[in-house]
């Protein structure tokens, strides 16, 4: 469907999660690149459960956020959303067909490549902690991570970013990289660990973030462990 000119966006988030996913929850990634460019948008926070429910399904079906209304657009997958921002807008997308082929290249190898074994050792390190099964696997994890680190930073070398100038793909590979900040794996990566630093440092995520987290003003749901 096309999109309406100037209409609102609206994105989807949590009005509380967890201590240790502030600053995380994927909603980031899509304020980070409407910040990039320039555009105001509106937040419809939900209470956890309420992603679940059938209203929020018709615009997510995994039950998740972020979610991203248009005019007659929605969109949900943080990846897919910042991809259409930087279609839609100007900033976050080189104009050159190459320069836009390699952005999305990156987006993907953000996504496809690197989240999964960090995603891995997150359900190793807190939601499956007390399993059995978690500690014997942590290893194995770590060392996946660690080549894949070390691939990124063979390619990325003494470069300021992986796409020639900061763009979407730059800004998903920040996201994805920034989870495992203060692990002791991206550390052992000098340019990995300035790169996320020369990210993290641009004025639109200090933005982005400092949004996400005032907007954290819920509740934890009944029966919370805290």
């Amino acid at each position: 469907m096309p999109v309406k000119a100037g209409a609102a966006i609206t994105i989807t988030a949590f009005d509380w999660v967890p201590d240790f996913a502030k600053g995380q929850v994927r909603d980031l990634r899509v304020r980070w690149a409407l910040e990039e460019v320039g555009q105001d948008y509106a937040v419809r926070c939900l209470r956890q459960g309420q992603q679940k429910e059938a209203a929020h399904r018709a615009l997510q079906p995994f039950g998740q956020v972020p979610t991203y209304e248009e005019g007659d657009l929605t969109l949900f997958e943080s990846g897919a959303i910042v991809w259409h921002i930087a279609e839609r807008f100007p900033g976050l997308m080189p104009e050159d067909p190459v320069g836009r082929a390699r952005s999305l290249e990156w987006l993907f190898a953000a996504l496809n490549t690197l989240e999964p074994p960090i995603m891995d050792r997150s359900m190793a390190t807190i939601f499956e902690a007390t399993e059995p099964w978690s500690a014997p696997r942590l290893p194995g994890i770590d060392t996946r991570i660690e080549g894949r680190l070390k691939e990124a930073s063979d390619r990325l070398g003494t470069a300021e970013w992986f796409t020639g100038r900061f763009s979407a793909g730059d800004l998903m590979m920040v996201s994805v990289l920034r989870i495992i900040e203060g692990e002791g794996l991206i550390e052992i990566f000098p340019n990995l660990a300035d790169y996320v630093a020369r990210g993290t440092e641009r004025p639109a995520f200090q933005r982005a973030l400092a949004a996400q987290m005032a907007g954290f003003t819920g509740k934890p749901p009944p029966g919370f462990d805290t």
